[in-house]
């Protein structure tokens, strides 16, 4: 905000004089200010005044000084209800903040299994509350001119030789120039000590990776933190389960060789457990229906696809070779003929196109 636009903010003319000024602010200050104005714009009226008032104090205020402003050490003139411009400001900070809730935002790990199915998180930490007494400011107003600098917000500076060399910013009051004492209840910070919190957030189903959830700080208990929380969901990596975009879940499964020939009956893993599956010799691929991944949030699951890899044994031990000769042994009709219609024709197109060698 600008010198001009601060003297329109308190419709003051450029060249009024810091008595003006001060007046001006008294009154609009008394109009907006949020214990007495319960108007849904009365804060941010109440806060750009106080911007005025602080850009024309910056400046220097608009006329030269005249014999009737406050002189230093006198105390300060305040309105009958002793508003000044740092009550008023903490005020319309301490309302905005009820306003405007604090975000925490916290970071929940989980497992494929628990973003399929919902699950409840713990949340544990510390949180720093700002002091409700000083509403942050870190000081509480005494009333009256700052002792140090007589309310000129300034202290003179002098070099080497004792000689005028400028000003600098009153320590006491923060160039504020009115007289001010560190806050009892936070010892001056403006925050409390920290405290520490405990807060379950039930995770629905569906979540992914990336994910973004809010919590009402309003439905958090009382051993919670007192702001809204933002939670980024992080979904650890699974040990053989592939997530596709469409809810599909991808599963590689090695299965006993013999087992697969025998069309035996095994246990495929999904996210919601274990599920039997009858194999069949001559498949790899299987498709079980709506035990993928939930699609959206809606609900309804996506499919959860299982490759198999039949593993055989790479050496053989005595018994097991006995048997499979006796299985090839079986595997032929009279005359050693193939008993499988594919064997047959191959072994048939096989001799004819040697004898045609």
């Amino acid at each position: 905000m600008g010198t001009e636009n601060a003297f329109a903010e308190l419709g003051l003319a450029p060249d009024a004089t810091e008595r003006e000024v001060k007046a001006a602010w008294r009154r609009l200050a008394s109009q907006w200010h949020p214990d007495r104005n319960d108007s849904a714009g009365a804060v941010a009226k109440m806060q750009r005044i106080n911007q005025a008032f602080e850009e024309i104090r910056r400046a220097g205020f608009g006329a030269p000084a005249t014999a009737d402003v406050d002189t230093p050490g006198a105390p300060d003139t305040n309105t009958p209800d002793g508003f000044d411009a740092d009550q008023a400001t903490a005020a319309s900070h301490a309302a905005g903040a009820q306003r405007q809730r604090r975000t925490l935002h916290r970071k929940v790990r989980m497992t494929l299994e628990e973003a399929a199915v919902g699950c409840i998180k713990v949340l544990r930490g510390k949180f720093t509350d700002i002091c409700a007494t000083c509403a942050g400011a870190g000081h509480q107003v005494l009333g009256g001119n700052c002792a140090g600098c007589g309310g000129s917000g300034a202290i003179p500076k002098r070099s080497f030789f004792g000689w005028p060399a400028g000003v600098a910013e009153c320590e006491a009051c923060l160039g504020g120039g009115i007289a001010r004492q560190p806050c009892a209840a936070c010892r001056g910070v403006g925050k409390m000590a920290p405290r520490g919190y405990k807060m379950n957030v039930r995770i629905p189903h569906g979540v992914r990776d990336g994910d973004l959830l809010h919590v009402d700080g309003r439905r958090v208990r009382a051993d919670g933190p007192p702001a809204d929380v933002e939670i980024r969901v992080e979904v650890s990596e699974h040990a053989f389960f592939k997530l596709d975009d469409d809810g599909t879940i991808r599963c590689e499964m090695p299965v006993d060789g013999f087992a697969w020939i025998a069309n035996r009956q095994v246990k495929v893993p999904t996210v919601t457990g274990f599920q039997a599956l009858q194999l069949s010799r001559d498949r790899l691929s299987y498709r079980l229906k709506g035990q993928g991944f939930p699609v959206q949030r809606r609900g309804t699951r996506g499919d959860h696809l299982v490759t198999l890899v039949p593993i055989f044994p790479e050496q053989l031990s005595t018994d097991q070779q006995i048997l499979l000769d006796q299985l090839l042994a079986t595997s032929s009709g009279a005359g050693g003929e193939a008993l499988d219609d594919r064997l047959r024709t191959w072994n048939r197109n096989l001799r004819a196109w040697e004898r045609s060698l």
